[in-house]
């Protein structure tokens, strides 16, 4: 087997999830995405920003990060 700097690539196939969310969850994500087209002057739909919003919560909380890997 060759020897590469480079490692084997991550699974990069998206999983495709279905949510419910209450009107006021939306109304606010809704608004959001008004925010963002005001701030970088483009347009995203709100199922764009959602994984975007999701991994930077994540990535934020330390403590999942922290107990990520004692599984």
């Amino acid at each position: 087997m060759a020897d590469l700097k480079l490692p084997q690539l991550p699974d990069r196939n998206p999983v495709k999830l279905n949510i419910s969310v209450m009107p006021d969850l939306h109304q606010a994500l809704t608004e959001y995405a008004a925010l963002y087209a005001s701030t970088y002057g483009r347009d995203e739909p709100v199922v764009e920003l959602i994984p975007a919003m999701l991994a930077a919560f994540l990535d934020s909380d330390r403590s999942f990060t922290r107990n990520r890997g004692r599984g």
